[in-house]
């Protein structure tokens, strides 16, 4: 099903409860979340209290095929290094419970306090893998395999690897764009893995950091350049990305495409500036969802 098809599709179903439907990873309105009443969510209601409570967010997670789990924990250690500069480029949740959070994304602040939830260190391989999550379960900390909630993971449902770092994007184009250079970053470590290229093990609390840092400012200010390790303007970091992954998007015929979408938000934002702005002009948060309904419908 695509993207296009997609979208008319959910504000059908929408429409037939009343709702209408806003590509948002937090709500700007204060709301009061309401467990489901299936016997998974009254179990993670129990075990982890408020954190499931207050767990209103949207995440967006892109697949993308692996030939094996060996190939897929070889692209999980070369990318986790990158995954904060996808991070910010879909910032699209700066509101929580009706106040500015100051974050571009606070989605992933509220998501991380998950216990599995965020960066972790370099597998080197499957067996590694899986021993670790299997470790991870048998604490009874996490009910099964499901609740393991790296940033990027390989799928237990699908021959994948699960890039899970992302906000929602508000803009369908956005979307898109986070698609596509996840695809060719996977792509081109699989093709470094191949060529027995190295993956840069760079510290979890280094990767860490770069993931707030991504979080507080979007795409506005510095990010943490994943191969220096210092900051720099953030243009210069999403430029970084797009020429780490050139020869892939070229190889998918997907080089034009990316370049101007990736321009085309440089000067128009992320979601968390376009909902700022949004707010500035109209002065409420009920006005400014009203207008995200749009722009999600296109």
């Amino acid at each position: 099903l695509s993207l296009p098809a997609a979208l008319p599709m959910s504000s059908r179903h929408a429409a037939d409860v009343g709702a209408s439907v806003a590509a948002l990873a937090t709500s700007p309105l204060p709301v009061s979340p309401t467990i489901g009443t299936g016997e998974r969510y009254r179990w993670l209601a129990e075990r982890y209290g408020l954190t499931a409570q207050e767990q209103l967010t949207c995440g967006c997670h892109v697949h993308v095929s692996v030939e094996s789990d060996e190939e897929g924990v070889a692209i999980l250690d070369r990318i986790r290094g990158w995954l904060p500069v996808l991070l910010a480029l879909s910032g699209n949740s700066p509101f929580w419970q009706g106040q500015d959070t100051r974050y571009a994304s606070y989605r992933s602040r509220v998501w991380g306090r998950w216990p599995s939830a965020g960066p972790v260190e370099l597998h080197g391989s499957a067996e590694r893998y899986h021993q670790q999550v299997a470790a991870l379960v048998s604490t009874g900390v996490l009910k099964d395999e499901g609740m393991v909630y790296f940033d990027a993971r390989l799928s237990h449902s699908y021959p994948t690897v699960e890039v899970r770092i992302a906000d929602v994007c508000l803009d369908p184009a956005d979307t898109v764009l986070l698609a596509t250079l996840t695809r060719a970053l996977v792509e081109t470590a699989a093709r470094e893995w191949r060529a027995g290229e190295p993956p840069q093990d760079t510290e979890v609390a280094l990767v860490r950091v770069a993931s707030w840092q991504a979080a507080r400012s979007g795409i506005d200010d510095r990010l943490i350049h994943p191969r220096t390790l210092r900051p720099e303007p953030a243009a210069d970091v999403l430029r970084a990305l797009l020429a780490h992954v050139r020869d892939a998007l070229e190889d998918s015929g997907d080089l034009k495409a990316a370049q101007k979408a990736l321009t085309a938000l440089e000067r128009r934002g992320n979601g968390a500036r376009v909902q700022r702005e949004l707010l500035e002009r109209t002065g409420s948060l009920r006005e400014t969802v009203a207008e995200c309904v749009r722009i999600t419908g296109g």
